[in-house]
């Protein structure tokens, strides 16, 4: 999928707040449909499960407000994975926490930012992209890792951690529910790690949409083009272990395993959190932060 011609369903029970969206994201090339209120959303996703790419919800709306919309969607075999960007004038510390905890992985305030909203959304359709990458044919990539009992990897780019997040989620008994997690602490690894992208630089990056240009960039660059992330694999007896190793200074780690309010609103700062309740059974990282340890179930499916 390009991400120019992604689908985005706007949904608030304001018509006001329809047209500023739309307004916004006029020009970026999206296919626009919105619903009136939760109801409106509801019947239009569950008809066609599959054609939205990324979901913006109001919170507050008549007859089915967005936390009920929200609850069905994470609940439904085939929208459970569809991002929701959940929009709202509530923005308290326990409003947040709880649209987070029930799935909303992106959060908007009103009144709308026009630069923030369209980095917001398009930080959501490439999540949607990259997660349709990974668990297509995800069964069929690698054949036979179930005999797989330790091994050592080597890589340096954003595309490998990719290949290599589907590599290592083969060898585990849910295949489609780690290779995400997988794959976030991978990407973390080169480029926080290797390539020294501090979270707000990239911040600022990904307002402007130049992060994976940078990304190749410093790729390419002298002080950065022979450094290597390294994995260890090992299988236990009933889990497997996942050893990551970047050559970065390392961060602070211990901010980053919860979801925080304070961050809720930035287009990224959840991955590792989102990882640890939905996708691997623990992370453990190692001194500095450049060295992190994922717990996976062991026994192939």
């Amino acid at each position: 999928m390009n991400r120019s011609n992604a689908t985005v369903l706007v949904v608030d029970d304001e018509p006001f707040n329809l047209e500023i969206i739309e307004e916004y994201l006029e020009g970026e090339g999206y296919k626009l449909f919105t619903a009136a209120d939760g109801q409106d959303a509801w019947t239009q996703l569950e008809s066609e499960p599959s054609k939205f790419d990324v979901i913006l919800l109001d919170r507050m709306m008549p007859k089915l407000d967005g936390m009920e919309v929200l609850a069905k969607i994470k609940s439904h075999r085939k929208l459970k994975s569809t991002p929701v960007i959940l929009q709202t004038a509530k923005a308290s510390q326990q409003n947040i926490i709880e649209g987070m905890n029930s799935g909303a992985y992106y959060y908007l305030t009103k009144p709308f930012d026009d630069e923030m909203l369209r980095s917001i959304v398009r930080t959501a359709i490439e999540d949607k992209m990259r997660y349709d990458l990974l668990t297509s044919k995800l069964e069929e990539s690698v054949r036979g890792l179930s005999t797989l009992h330790e091994a050592i990897f080597e890589f340096q780019s954003i595309d490998e951690a990719n290949d290599l997040a589907k590599v290592l989620a083969n060898a585990c008994a849910y295949p489609d529910k780690v290779v995400t997690g997988i794959s976030e602490l991978l990407i973390n690894a080169v480029e926080h790690g290797n390539l020294d992208i501090c979270y707000a630089e990239k911040s600022k990056l990904m307002v402007k949409d130049l992060w994976e240009s940078e990304v190749t960039k410093r790729l390419d660059s002298l002080e950065h083009k022979d450094k290597r992330v390294r994995v260890r694999f090992k299988r236990g007896a009933s889990t497997n272990k996942i050893l990551i190793v970047d050559e970065g200074k390392g961060f602070e780690w211990q901010n980053f395993l919860e979801l925080d309010p304070l961050r809720a609103f930035d287009s990224h700062g959840r991955g590792i959190a989102m990882a640890k309740m939905t996708s691997v059974d623990e992370i453990k990282y190692l001194g500095s932060g450049n060295r992190v340890e994922i717990t996976v179930q062991g026994n192939k499916r």
